[in-house]
């Protein structure tokens, strides 16, 4: 088959402004310079907004449903008269409402699954009939894929557990985080006191929720205080900020840690920080953690499941600790502030995650082996 020829169909529900909205927009962006022709077949959910798409060559078809299980007709009609030769899924919801359709469709198009989350993590702590809610239609329909592909190797072994898929049809790929725009928006001014003093900063990002395990970032940082004179800043919203906010003023710690809020631009303070912390219970990738790497940032993280290990490099480009020891983090924080490692070898980490090299081992995964009568 002709490179020219190849034509990519991508389903995706926009719930919100999270990793997976942002690194399917990235993806299209780099897919956009190749030599493919791609719909975006889009769900909008309730607290959803619809993506501006600059590409022209990316074709958005909106389904005009606020479910991904509501979008099976749909896609029924799309694959009967498009036929794409590739539909790739992302979320496990949308996987499984894709499933159904192709079978009830009766074409050739190959489906791939696209799995950005740590499930086994994001169900721990969950009642037992909603862990099996979540994962039973996994293990019965995700063998009727083609193929699965993963955002690192800990969601390929985490996926392989629960659907016990043969290992050769569940495959890792770097997401694209890394865009031609990041050093610009890196380069952008900051309107914050704290910049205009010659005092380290640390930052943190993320959605103040329970996987990402602030307190004990917060707590790490007391005791780096205690040696160090610093400050922190934590980038981002969530139902946790009270909480947090009781945890800063118990340890007394209010003028020097900072709770910023949602950032429409985070890189801009990322770049600025002498120190980037991921303090994650778990995680899927850890894209912030590639995107302070890519700034040169000196970091540190958890040694959660999953991502962490695989970017650091099993600690060659930032030191690992166990997940939820603030004493370990404290230790690697200093140690990480007193000594960082130089930004150009920071920023070799992360090569594998650009959009150009991500869009470009996209296609060819997907496309692999794909038979000239695929249509």
């Amino acid at each position: 088959m002709s490179s020219k020829n190849r034509h990519l169909a991508i389903f995706v529900s926009f719930s919100g402004t999270g990793g997976v909205e942002r690194v399917t927009l990235n993806l299209l962006q780099g897919l956009s310079r190749l030599d493919v022709k791609v719909d975006l077949l889009m769900v909008v959910a309730k607290r959803g907004q619809p993506p501006s798409i600059p590409w022209p060559n990316i074709r958005v078809i909106d389904l005009k449903v606020k479910h991904s299980q509501m979008a099976i007709p749909a896609l029924i009609r799309y694959l009967r008269s498009e036929r794409p030769d590739v539909l790739m899924v992302a979320k496990d919801r949308a996987v499984r409402a894709a499933i159904i359709a192709h079978w009830l469709a009766r074409v050739n198009t190959r489906l791939v699954g696209q799995l950005h989350m740590n499930m086994t993590g994001f169900l721990k702590n969950k009642p037992r009939l909603q862990r099996w809610l979540r994962t039973a239609p996994m293990r019965w329909l995700f063998p009727y894929l083609d193929r699965i592909i993963c955002v690192s190797e800990g969601v390929v072994e985490d996926t392989l557990a629960i659907t016990g898929m043969p290992p050769d049809r569940v495959v890792a790929i770097r997401n694209p985080v890394i865009t031609p725009e990041l050093a610009e928006q890196a380069r952008e001014p900051v309107d914050h006191p704290w910049f205009n003093e010659d005092i380290p900063i640390i930052v943190g990002a993320g959605r103040l929720t329970p996987e990402k395990d602030f307190p004990t970032l917060i707590r790490a940082f007391g005791r780096v205080r205690q040696e160090r004179h610093c400050r922190l800043m934590i980038l981002g919203e969530g139902p946790l900020q009270p909480e947090l906010e009781s945890l800063i003023a118990e340890l007394g710690l209010a003028a020097s840690v900072s709770l910023l809020g949602f950032c429409a631009n985070p890189f801009a303070y990322m770049k600025r920080a002498s120190l980037f912390v991921m303090s994650s219970a778990w995680e899927g990738s850890g894209n912030v953690l590639v995107e302070a790497l890519a700034l040169g940032i000196p970091s540190v993280s958890t040694d959660c499941p999953y991502g962490p290990r695989e970017t650091l490099a099993d600690g060659e480009y930032g030191l690992l600790v166990p997940v939820g020891d603030h004493e370990a983090l404290a230790r690697a924080m200093l140690q990480t502030l007193n000594n960082p490692l130089p930004s150009d070898f920071l920023r070799r980490a992360v090569t594998e995650f650009t959009i150009e090299y991500s869009a470009q081992r996209y296609l060819d995964v997907l496309f692999s082996d794909l038979p000239v009568d695929a249509r």
